[in-house]
């Protein structure tokens, strides 16, 4: 890794492809440009692109400046998506290493490629895998700094952005009974069960057991979803 700038994960696909022969390896790195390491050059010079004049950071304004430049909405989930490859922190600021990293893990050195990679990007979400791994960072990722749990408006706008990739035909009336009956932050707990709940229990709620451990924020919307009607709860 030190003699090629590579990253670990890039270095690891090459040793993985020679079956672990260190020479083969460097053959491997050097000849196949979807693991080489992009040019650590370039990316200086994007990040100098959107950093703040005064700050070692990149944030709200060359957040939406990227945005301009890759001709995405900055609401656009995709941003999600390259948020969680950049393993950034905190949403709408990207750190020099989280950002360099991120195009690192990617695999571009420009902002030009980094547009040509949006589809694939958005492919991600539709891996079971991954939309696991995007959900549960984007927890931490929308919370204020310094806070355990999340905004509830902040929680519904990402529920909104997220399961709308998933259709889950409940989502109106989750936000709706939050608004109502919570009114509250969210928690880690409830924010990772409610993935489990909807990959798991059925939108007419057949397969809904009563007796499982669901957190009570479940339970106490389902009791909302049979009494006002919404759905045909059959045991």
């Amino acid at each position: 890794m030190a003699i090629t700038g590579a990253s670990e994960k890039a270095a690891l696909q090459a040793l993985k492809a020679s079956d672990w022969h260190l020479e083969g390896a460097f053959d491997v790195f050097y000849s196949q440009p979807q693991i080489a390491v992009a040019n650590t050059l370039h990316l200086e010079e994007v990040y100098n692109r959107y950093k703040e004049p005064d700050a070692d950071m990149i944030m709200v304004e060359g957040i939406s400046q990227l945005c301009n430049d890759l001709q995405v909405d900055p609401q656009d989930i995709v941003m999600l998506v390259i948020s969680w490859h950049m393993k950034a922190s905190t949403m709408c600021e990207f750190t020099r290493q989280e950002f360099i990293g991120g195009l690192q893990s990617i695999g571009v050195d420009s902002i030009e490629k980094l547009r040509e990679k949006l589809p694939s990007l958005r492919a991600e979400l539709k891996d079971d895998q991954k939309f696991r791994e995007i959900y549960n960072f984007a927890f931490a990722w929308a919370r204020e700094k310094g806070q355990k749990s999340l905004a509830l408006e902040t929680a519904i706008g990402m529920w909104r952005l997220l399961f709308a990739e998933r259709n889950w035909p409940l989502i109106d009336y989750w936000c709706q009974f939050l608004q109502v009956r919570h009114n509250k932050a969210i928690s880690r707990d409830t924010w990772a069960q409610l993935l489990e709940f909807v990959k798991t229990i059925d939108p007419q709620l057949t397969n809904y057991d009563e007796e499982d451990a669901w957190p009570y924020l479940i339970d106490e919307f389902v009791d909302y979803l049979k009494e006002n009607g919404l759905v045909q709860h059959r045991r």
